[in-house]
């Protein structure tokens, strides 16, 4: 992704309050600022998006959240480029729509087919530590509600599959009419029928008049990224693959090496910086997730072994991973 900041829906702080879900609480779970939706649109790091998910999983002890999710989705807690999108025709021309500028609302693009076998819609999130499962599944909600928002028909999707899926359970079954199963991608498929069902929202004046403005504010956002956030981007997505070094990361941005470490210089950073914060970062949450041994973690993180891996946590934070580990569970 060209950037790694993404602008939080404005309509989660009302969808918070009417799920009975305590907005400051869920700020203080996820460790950001109290006011941060008083000043204006709130802009966050993948880190932070996935942390504000886990904070509202958490806070609504919920497992059935996702469908609660979605019936409490109304029209007007969408921002603009979902609004415009219910301006389409029918589903597969929405979601053709917000495929183009989902980058502007979460950290994560879509990959919209369309045929006889129905529309599908594929989630590709960023590289490193998996989504919220909350968010994923509120992904879903999501598409269901607005499918049955544009129809005013009672839409289901034909199959819901996710990486991690919960347990099986009845409210959510009977929110999709299907159970989430279990999949390598996660991803949300209707019919061709209900794909092609028309929008009585439909409107194809209001999104003329949105369209324009959105390109402008995708063009922004692509533009304003940062040589560092580009490199951070692509480790996120080269690190798994044992792929650490600049000329992996060059060769996905399509950039040389020297240009790559002359932009950092004039950022005030270097390659080999950004290389040890995302690795930092991405161990920290990674321990944190207590399926995975420190072994896995630094093959994860592109260590040639676990003990190049140990050496550095231990210059990041004075622990050892495990010590770490312990002290964040509480143990």
């Amino acid at each position: 992704m060209a950037s790694e900041r993404f602008t939080l829906d404005p309509g989660t702080r009302a969808l918070l309050h009417d799920l009975g879900i305590s907005v400051a609480r869920v700020l203080r779970r996820a460790q950001l600022p109290a006011g941060v939706f008083a000043q204006g649109p709130v802009t966050m790091t993948v880190e932070e998006y996935y942390r504000f998910w886990d904070a509202v999983d958490a806070e609504a002890a919920d497992p059935d959240l996702a469908a609660r999710i979605g019936r409490t989705i109304a029209v007007e807690s969408f921002n603009p480029p979902i609004f415009a999108a219910l301006c389409s025709a029918n589903l597969r021309t929405a979601a053709e729509r917000i495929a183009a500028f989902k980058p502007l609302i979460g950290p994560v693009h879509l990959d919209v087919t369309a045929g006889e076998g129905g529309l599908v819609i594929r989630f590709r999130w960023p590289g490193g530590p998996p989504p919220p499962r909350l968010l994923v599944a509120g992904e879903f909600a999501f598409w269901v509600a607005l499918a049955r928002i544009g129809t005013r028909l009672d839409v289901y999707p034909t199959r819901v599959a996710m990486r991690g899926a919960p347990p099986p359970s009845a409210e959510l079954t009977s929110y999709f009419g299907t159970p989430i199963r279990e999949a390598e991608t996660d991803s949300v498929t209707f019919s061709a029928v209900d794909a092609s069902r028309p929008f009585l929202t439909e409107d194809e004046s209001m999104w003329t008049f949105f369209a324009p403005e959105l390109r402008r504010r995708l063009s922004e956002l692509e533009a304003s990224a940062t040589t560092a956030d580009r490199v951070r981007a692509a480790l996120h997505e080269r690190l798994p693959a044992g792929e650490s070094s600049i000329d992996a990361v060059a060769a996905q941005l399509m950039l040389s090496p020297r240009t790559i470490q002359r932009q950092l210089q004039t950022e005030g950073t270097s390659y080999q910086a950004v290389l040890s914060d995302t690795r930092e970062k991405l161990a920290r949450r990674y321990l944190a997730d207590r399926s995975l041994t420190t072994s896995q973690i630094a093959y994860l993180l592109a260590y040639d072994d676990a003990n190049s891996f140990y050496r550095a946590f231990r210059r990041w934070t004075g622990l050892t991973p495990d010590t770490a580990r312990t002290r964040d569970a509480g143990v």
